[in-house]
């Protein structure tokens, strides 16, 4: 079905996801005012946005833990944003806030704009310092080098940043954005675009990956963080609630065993909540969902399964090692891990 000829300008409008309001950056040499230090930042995240799940990988991943103490928000918004209401209280215990609204305004009273995660906060003002999702992950690679932990791998290697680049600019607009636009398209023609630039770099996807065991070079890289936060959410949400439906991706042989191969790498999968995943789009996004019924499957056992990409070759962490387990504090509850 193609009706997009049949559609106005103003209908063919898609999807456009909002550059980020507070965009500085925590450097080694503080250059813009906020120096990498540790324990003076909080990052707000919460586990069921794909955005924020990209800082908590790499946090894990770089053994930053303790560097770069993190909130964990309720996965249900209200209209004053993301809440704190999975804390005694209701409140952050270390920055005594009901709202993550509350450090947006203490950095820009009356902000105008979303309050979107992840967000980096000063603990001492209160105040946001960033929410730019693309340069946080960046930054904490290469920014927070003196904080990293002993065998940290090296996510943003100078010598493949270039193609790093350019595979997660495709990927961005066309796969973690792109189920966004099929998902709150109004109309069918944007819809079906969408759909079709999805799974057409899907498709490209799998045939790169279907010979190298990792997305740019033989290690793990900010590029395939990109990818997995997404894909990990696939057949979750986005086949049925943004009616990305082609396949499942676990009908995809190459996708699904490289997505549980990440999964099942020390970093990824203990970070995924699948409950916080699922209440979110199912209980927030009335326009899609009015009844706010949250779907029982899909099966989780899966995620476990052998996926024999170790067979493609590849160094997960490259020179380094696996980072340890997860904070007792940061445990995925049971009811969200894929057991």
């Amino acid at each position: 079905m193609n009706t997009a000829d049949q559609e106005t300008p103003r209908e063919r409008e898609e999807f456009r996801r909002s550059a980020p309001h507070f965009a500085d950056r925590i450097t080694a040499d503080g250059r813009d005012g906020w120096p990498v230090e540790a324990g003076r930042y909080r990052l707000v995240v919460s586990r069921a946005c794909p955005w924020a799940s990209r800082a908590l990988v790499s946090r894990r991943l770089l053994g930053l833990e303790s560097a770069l103490p993190v909130a964990i928000t309720d996965p249900i918004q209200d209209e004053r944003s993301w809440r704190f209401t999975l804390d005694p209280g209701g409140r952050d215990p270390v920055l005594g806030i009901a709202f993550l609204s509350e450090a947006y305004d203490a950095r820009e009273t009356g902000y105008p704009g979303g309050v979107s995660v992840p967000a980096v906060v000063d603990v001492p003002s209160g105040a946001l310092v960033t929410n730019d999702y693309h340069r946080i992950t960046l930054d904490l690679a290469t920014e927070w080098t003196a904080l990293h932990r002993e065998g940290a791998p090296d996510l943003y290697p100078e010598e493949l940043r270039d193609e790093i680049d350019e595979v997660a600019e495709g990927v961005y607009r066309d796969v973690n954005n792109g189920v966004y636009r099929a998902g709150f398209a109004e109309h069918q023609g944007t819809y079906e675009e969408a759909y079709r630039r999805l799974f057409a770099r899907l498709d490209e996807l799998s045939e790169r990956l279907s010979t190298r065991r990792y997305l740019v070079g033989d290690t793990i890289t900010e590029a395939d963080i990109r990818l997995f936060t997404t894909l990990v959410r696939f057949d979750a949400v986005y086949h049925g609630h943004f009616k990305c439906n082609r396949n499942k991706l676990s009908e995809n042989r190459v996708l699904w065993g490289y997505v549980r191969d990440l999964f099942q790498t020390p970093g990824f999968g203990d970070t995924v909540d699948f409950d916080h995943i699922k209440r979110h789009y199912y209980q927030v996004h009335t326009n899609i969902n009015p009844r706010r019924i949250v779907p029982l499957g899909p099966d989780l056992s899966g995620w476990l399964t052998p996926h024999h990409r170790e067979e493609l070759g590849g160094r997960p962490f490259g020179d380094g090692t696996a980072p340890g387990p997860a904070p007792d504090s940061e445990v995925v509850p049971e009811q969200g891990r894929a057991l």
